[in-house]
């Protein structure tokens, strides 16, 4: 594969960190030209992680979010065979009121960790087995600034959710047809497809175009195609475990 990630960037003037979030927002192909030529990542993982912290515990700071979510732990407990006895129950409840300071540090740890992650598949995808020539820190630059939708998520979801008193992603397909039954197959297939998600995969299919001067139906597809065959199985996981 031929690569002139750094050429692709070099005329692109650098821009100031809140210019890079939002430019990834309204023009991610430009905005990632700079990225690729001045590959900055630290401000970007820092921002969009702390955010996505602050909006996903928001909700659990009441007393109707706390409820929500233990409702979900149980029923992600039982969905998976385990028999949630009151004795636990009553643990869960104490710990409670920990929830909003417990999910944001889990957050804070968990977000970066996979940042770094998934940057090391894709620099290995790219590099290794198409032989592209991009640095690890163009590659993660990239993967940061996708992160700006996945903040822009954690800003709806958690808002809308700290208003109702609910938990979990308002933007999946699920929740946008709430008539399927809960425990179908097609149900559970809907509910893994998050329209934030899916806009996420086709910003970073742009951001790898842009630094390794590739189209980006080819790696949008492919994303897209990894995530399907995820949610599926999901899918198929959640409605086995609900008729058992």
């Amino acid at each position: 594969m031929t690569n002139t990630a750094t050429a692709a960037g070099a005329a692109a003037a650098p821009k100031a960190l809140p210019a890079r979030l939002i430019g990834i927002l309204v023009s991610p192909k430009d905005t990632y030209r700079s990225i690729v030529a001045t590959p900055k990542w630290f401000g970007a993982l820092a921002v969009t992680t702390l955010l996505v912290a602050i909006f996903t515990a928001l909700p659990m700071t009441t007393d109707a979010g706390r409820q929500a979510t233990l409702d979900q732990q149980v029923s992600q407990m039982k969905s998976f065979g385990f028999d949630v006895t009151d004795q636990m129950y009553e643990q869960m409840e104490r710990g409670a009121a920990r929830l909003p300071y417990t999910t944001a540090a889990g957050v804070i740890v968990v977000s970066p960790i996979m940042a770094v992650i998934i940057a090391g598949i894709l620099f290995a995808v790219f590099n290794a087995a198409m032989g592209g020539e991009a640095s690890f820190k163009q590659v993660f630059a990239v993967q940061a600034h996708s992160g700006a939708v996945s903040a822009l998520s954690a800003i709806f979801s958690g808002t809308i959710n700290y208003l109702r008193g609910g938990v979990g992603s308002v933007a999946n397909l699920g929740a946008l047809l709430p008539m399927l039954p809960e425990d179908s197959f097609a149900g559970h297939l809907l509910g893994a497809i998050d329209v934030f998600l899916v806009w996420w995969l086709v910003v970073l299919a742009i951001g790898l175009g842009v630094l390794y001067r590739r189209r980006t139906q080819p790696i949008a597809i492919a994303l897209l195609g990894v995530y399907a065959v995820i949610a599926i199985a999901i899918a198929l996981f959640k409605s086995r475990m609900g008729g058992a």
